[in-house]
């Protein structure tokens, strides 16, 4: 089409409803006919419905009596033959337009054969497709014209070996011509500027046999950051910051005590969640050591980040490298969580979304502006069906190819219920043990709240945890107030909140309301890479209190952790006791502030052994961690007991590991409290405030036991067994 000077606009905002705005400095923005005209000449007179007056335009809403081909150039032609395109509006954001152009091929993107390549992308508001093809080794760049499919499909073979080839899309919509990476790109040149085309049978490896895992609460979850976990100067390990220093088997500090891969064996956690390790904004691949970013910045979704490669320039590097990390975690009977980020991209207008498909992957408000939600400046419109197929093509991709065991969701409140639940029953066809959870937070999107991913709406969400910041805020504070402090920072009116945190967070009986259904349904954590760190917390809200005070009060919040029904989740370096020096969001401070400091894990190798302790705890007897909830209404019990005590009981348990009657005690007094057991007889401590594992410590006889100060107690009862 030829270029027109636009004397008003008009858009097709349903398959057969035209807005069109006509200026009041154009003839007063009068018009009382308008003729829709295509590229063979055949025209079709619009209806005018309605007219409004709109800032300095009057808004004609037209309909056609007839079957727009969207991609197709249309032209509109007012009374006094002024003219102009008919632009693609809001019906890329109707139900019509999803059903009418959904595509449910398994090809999108590139097919590689060692003879040829066929690339395939779905853009159906596109007029015209070009791939440009570049080999880097010749410095030579090819331009080809794709051809539309049905759907919206553009498609294009090329015959030839082209492993290594570099190539991107230019795609026409509205006359307008935009350069984007494939969203379904595998592999990256850097920095993502070009997707490239990789023959990924080189970097397949046959996914390991994992340890037995049944249910969801058999997890203990550890989150990290591939580079905050090995760039410490003392982390002893060769590949700092990299895929391949969570490979590193042997590695200690100063020949002293164990870190990376070695130390995640021995602290016996059953899953590694890495914070996302797709292709992300914020880090110069090129000098990957100048800046730093948590990853919450996704570029292209399918293909890892550059930066954690050893070389970022060659596409296979970052391939094959991460898929040695997760194969040789596996190896060592450690499952790895992938950190999804499907919410939001980093830069709208940059993404490759929105350059081959205008306004349709992102959701707009009534006004017709993208929405905010995210707090980033866009929200991913997961209801739209291709939108949705995206997000379940990249999941089986990074199941499939990665080998991944797990996935977590960034900020899932913004995602719609039907997508998460579609996911959780494709990836039950794959392996129905990869568990799901994610950050169920109400946010401001145009989303109706039924229709949310959200923690109040988790009866609909079966088999997909949830992170409980209502565990978080009882034992340790608010996270939005700094000195707001939960039960295990010495505030006493949380008891009861505490205890059904303890409980799974399901209800406990009749009149009783449950935050969830199923105890597989709370991921159970206090602290996190998001906000202040437990310690920092305290530093400002129990500053009064000595160093030593604190870490009896970080040692009672892991305690309710990792003993508590449901699912444990722990922030690396909690468990020493980590400090972020304050600085209450890390995301882009230096490696100073983020890394996993293995000095103070040697300092603290007390804390760590007793966490390690409750693992081994928590792992060999079942009744720490009921499947369900039924279960755990038969078999935990709570005792009246002083103020600031919660104390517990899990009886008839002997189906679930060695011993039948276990209680459990935790303590946010100051001072040492006499308190009485559920029934006299012979027990046995196997944790104190000193000491916490599966061996008995020493013996209680009769009806009482001291508990020390701001601690946790955990007995079982000796019949002779």
């Amino acid at each position: 089409m030829a270029e027109i000077s636009r004397v008003f606009e008009a858009y097709l905002d349903r398959l057969n409803v035209i807005t069109i705005l006509m200026p009041h400095s154009y003839n007063n923005g009068q018009s009382t006919t308008f003729t829709l005209y295509d590229q063979q000449h055949h025209l079709w007179e619009l209806e005018i419905k309605e007219v409004a007056v709109i800032d300095g335009y009057n808004k004609y809403q037209c309909t056609v009596n007839a079957f727009l081909d969207i991609g197709s150039s249309y032209v509109i032609r007012d009374e006094y033959q002024a003219e102009t395109d008919l632009q693609i509006g809001a019906v890329i954001r109707t139900k019509e337009f999803d059903e009418a152009y959904y595509y449910e091929g398994d090809d999108l993107g590139v097919t590689y054969q060692s003879t040829s390549s066929q690339f395939k992308l779905w853009a159906p508001t596109a007029s015209e497709v070009m791939l440009v093809l570049y080999q880097k080794q010749s410095n030579r760049e090819e331009i080809h014209q794709m051809s539309r499919e049905n759907n919206g499909v553009w498609v294009l073979s090329i015959p030839g070996d082209l492993d290594g080839f570099y190539y991107k899309y230019k795609v026409c919509v509205n006359l307008v011509w935009r350069e984007a990476v494939d969203p379904y790109t595998v592999a990256l040149s850097l920095n993502g500027e070009y997707g490239i085309v990789v023959d990924l049978r080189k970097t397949r490896t046959t996914k390991r046999i994992l340890p037995y895992f049944q249910h969801m609460t058999d997890a203990v979850i550890y989150e990290t950051h591939i580079r905050d976990f090995t760039i410490h100067p003392e982390s002893g390990i060769h590949h700092k910051g990299k895929y391949l220093g969570l490979t590193e088997l042997g590695t200690r500090r100063n020949n002293h005590t164990s870190t990376g891969l070695s130390y995640l064996k021995e602290l016996g956690i059953t899953h590694v969640e890495l914070l996302p390790f797709n292709d992300f904004g914020g880090v110069d691949e090129r000098e990957p050591d100048k800046s730093y970013n948590w990853g919450y910045n996704p570029l292209h979704f399918n293909a890892p980040e550059g930066s954690y490669a050893t070389k970022p320039s060659d596409p296979y590097s970052r391939i094959i490298e991460l898929k040695k990390a997760i194969d040789v975690l596996n190896q060592h009977g450690i499952r790895v969580i992938m950190d999804v980020v499907y919410n939001h991209v980093y830069i709208r207008e940059d993404s490759s979304f929105e350059k081959i498909v205008p306004g349709y992957y992102f959701r707009h408000d009534e006004h017709g502006m993208p929405s905010n939600g995210t707090g980033v400046g866009n929200d991913i419109a997961s209801e739209r069906k291709m939108v949705r197929k995206f997000i379940l093509d990249s999941v089986v991709f990074w199941i499939k190819e990665y080998g991944i065991d797990g996935l977590r969701f960034d900020l899932m409140g913004i995602l719609d219920i039907d997508t998460m639940n579609t996911i959780r029953r494709v990836v039950d066809e794959i392996d129905p043990t990869i568990i799901m959870f994610g950050e169920g937070w109400d946010l401001n999107t145009p989303l109706p709240f039924d229709k949310k991913a959200v923690i109040k709406n988790a009866r609909h969400l079966p088999g997909i945890g949830q992170f409980n910041d209502r565990f978080r805020d009882v034992v340790k504070g608010s996270t939005f107030n700094l000195y707001d402090r939960g039960y295990a920072l010495g505030n006493m009116h949380k008891e009861y909140d505490v205890k059904q945190s303890i409980a799974g967070s399901i209800s406990l009986g009749k009149g009783e309301k449950g935050l969830f259904y199923e105890p597989s349904q709370t991921i159970n954590y206090v602290e996190s890479h998001d906000n202040h760190t437990l310690w920092d917390k305290m530093e400002e809200c129990n500053s009064n209190e000595s160093v030593t005070t604190r870490k009896k009060r970080q040692r009672l919040a892991s305690s309710l952790v990792l003993l508590s029904q449901g699912v444990p989740f722990i922030h690396s370096g909690q468990e020493f006791y980590r400090t972020k020096q304050g600085v209450e969001n890390s995301y882009k401070s230096p490696d100073e502030i983020n890394w996993m400091d293995w000095k103070r894990k040697e300092e603290n190798i007390d804390e760590v052994n007793y966490v390690k302790g409750l693992i081994t705890l928590r792992k060999t007897h079942g009744a720490f961690r009921l499947p369900t909830a039924a279960l755990i209404r038969k078999h935990l019990t709570f005792h009246k007991s002083q103020d600031g005590i919660i104390l517990y009981s899990l009886n008839q348990v002997k189906h679930y590991g060695p011993w039948n009657h276990l209680v459990v005690m935790h303590s946010n007094l100051h001072e040492e409290t006499l308190v009485e057991l559920p029934t006299a007889g012979i027990w046995e401590v196997i944790c104190d405030n000193e000491n916490a594992g599966i061996r008995s410590l020493y013996t209680v006889r009769g009806e009482a036991i001291k508990l020390s100060p701001i601690s946790t107690i955990v007995l079982y009862e000796n019949n002779g067994e």
